[in-house]
């Protein structure tokens, strides 16, 4: 049973510390994003570049083998790794096998701009065996939707697991509608037992809740998404526990929101300018 919702607020945050960010980029984490067809690098841009921007000290992207070069090009930060792509253009799972000596990261991301369930499926598949033992399982976009299909499978993601779904997305994974979101994303966190954040409501598979108190409509536009799941996988790659990475991602994510909401309009602002908000919040909420 879930417990009464715990409000995150800058106070609440400043209470519950970030791990200090070490001296080298060594000391801040590693996150390896996978995703990325051709249609959609950006996806995958986004998220590597909101991990950077929350303090994460590396990063490596893996996209389609025929966007992989603009895509080192676009974020020269990132280490980029091409996957072997179908005709139109979708990551194979299979192409996975060409990371089997990269998966081993302190977090690894999986989903962003992926587009074809089928090989998003056989790349989950695959993936399950390679993965460090230490390594946090992070699913976003449409990876999300096929951890169903996984059935005992998904046991190895047990203790290390976080899910970023938006409505649609829990939906599928409790494959049903959604109506009543707080209670949902305590429902999907038990069923898979992981750590779940979706719109402004994050569970613990123990029965946790908490709810963001920031948080702005305008959110609701393209990429977005893949800032929140980059958000906290770059808090988690800097030694943050699932929980704590969730709840910090999710209320930067929102705050940042509020700001361009404030500062640009309700409506028009780009996720990209998400990410660019991120360190001068989290230099106030360290303060």
């Amino acid at each position: 049973m879930s417990s009464p919702a715990e409000i995150i607020t800058p106070a609440s945050l400043r209470q519950w510390p970030l791990p200090a960010p070490g001296s080298s980029k060594y000391d801040r984490g590693d996150v390896l994003v996978l995703g990325g067809a051709r249609k959609t690098p950006g996806a995958a841009l986004l998220a590597g570049t909101a991990a950077l921007r929350v303090g994460a000290g590396r990063l490596t992207i893996a996209v389609a083998e025929s966007v992989a070069p603009a895509l080192a090009v676009a974020m020269p930060e990132a280490g980029v790794v091409g996957l072997a792509e179908s005709s139109a253009g979708s990551v194979l799972g299979s192409s996975v096998e060409a990371l089997a000596d990269q998966l081993d990261p302190d977090v690894l991301l999986v989903g962003a701009g992926l587009d074809d369930p089928d090989e998003a499926e056989d790349l989950l598949r695959r993936l399950i065996p390679l993965i460090g033992a230490d390594t946090s399982v992070h699913l976003d976009a449409l990876a999300l939707g096929v951890l169903p299909r996984l059935g005992d499978q998904r046991d190895a993601f047990a203790g290390r697991l976080v899910l970023t779904p938006n409505e649609n997305e829990a939906g599928r994974l409790l494959e049903r509608d959604v109506d009543d979101l707080d209670r949902d994303v305590s429902e999907i966190a038990e069923k898979f037992g992981a750590v779940v954040t979706c719109m402004n409501s994050i569970a613990h598979p123990d029965g946790r809740v908490w709810q963001s108190s920031s948080g702005f409509g305008g959110l609701a536009t393209s990429g977005s998404g893949d800032v929140l799941a980059g958000a906290i996988a770059g808090v988690r790659a800097r030694g943050a526990s699932l929980e704590q990475a969730a709840c910090w991602g999710t209320y930067l994510h929102a705050a940042a929101g509020d700001r361009l909401a404030a500062r640009v309009g309700p409506l028009g602002f780009l996720a990209r300018e998400l990410a660019t908000e991120l360190p001068a919040l989290l230099v106030e909420l360290s303060t």
